[in-house]
């Protein structure tokens, strides 16, 4: 969601420190400052100024021309799932659902056009990518990601059209906005999600919605497989029942009542 500027309560500094701190990942995980000012497009004194303080604060440390990211951004983290209570009713729900499908389990919550996992139980690692507590994936081409959208406000489902472009990261991503739109429907219908090789080639996933005792969804329980161990006719036979009733056992930890009123009707 685009932010107002011009709002007399918004400090600015803070989103150019935040800026900074998020330049750091994988392709930038010892960035010289320079790196820091294109990555953020902030000039080189003003990455310099919110470097010192950082590194003053503990968050990063220099090593010459270079600066990578110190442990103690990891409480920030850690302050998050201490204080959020889903993260620990969902975490023996997620253990049981590996258990019974023999595969990584997952709690995700959106993040403008990105999805973020919250909590996770991994038995293999199936993606390209380490994914663990923090890591980002695109809404668009996820099954998290769609569950989320299927009962998000129509604002929030065009802002992430047009922030993501409906990017291609294989053949199979669903990149026309009409289609994209026809599957949040039939996402909403149903009441799950399967995303098959639209993130990465091999990668299956399937979701469903997890709703706090107002009835709105808050979250996306994922189940994630690879075309070599499943494929979608599985998926939806043997995994979706199970992940249907983790789901809904996961909200009524956190207080839903199936007749509760569902909260948002989602996008259409």
């Amino acid at each position: 969601m685009a932010t107002d500027t011009n709002d007399r309560d918004y400090i600015q500094s803070i989103e150019r420190g935040f800026a900074v701190l998020l330049a750091f990942d994988a392709e930038r995980a010892n960035p010289t400052l320079a790196d820091i000012a294109a990555a953020t497009q902030l000039s080189r004194p003003a990455v310099r100024r919110i470097l010192l303080t950082l590194q003053r604060l503990g968050y990063v440390q220099a090593n010459g021309r270079h600066w990578s990211l110190t442990p103690r951004v990891l409480s920030i983290g850690q302050h998050y799932s201490a204080t959020h209570g889903m993260t620990e009713v969902a975490q023996p729900h997620l253990l049981h659902l590996a258990e019974q499908t023999g595969e990584s389990a997952s709690l995700a919550a959106l993040d403008g056009a990105d999805v973020v996992y919250i909590a996770r139980v991994p038995v293999r690692r199936i993606m390209s990518i380490n994914v663990s507590i923090g890591t980002r994936v695109p809404a668009h081409a996820t099954s998290m990601g769609r569950v989320l959208l299927a009962w998000a406000s129509s604002e929030q489902v065009d802002e992430v059209i047009a922030e993501s472009g409906l990017r291609a990261y294989t053949p199979h991503t669903v990149t026309d906005e009409s289609e994209f739109r026809r599957e949040l429907r039939t996402v909403q219908e149903q009441g799950w999600s399967l995303v098959a090789e639209e993130l990465e080639l091999g990668l299956l996933s399937i979701s469903a919605p997890v709703r706090d005792q107002t009835g709105a969804v808050v979250a996306a329980l994922a189940s994630s497989t690879s075309s070599g161990r499943s494929d979608a006719a599985h998926l939806r036979t043997e995994v979706v029942p199970l992940l249907l009733r983790t789901a809904a056992r996961i909200s009524s930890d956190l207080g839903h009542r199936t007749n509760a009123r569902a909260g948002r009707d989602g996008f259409f």
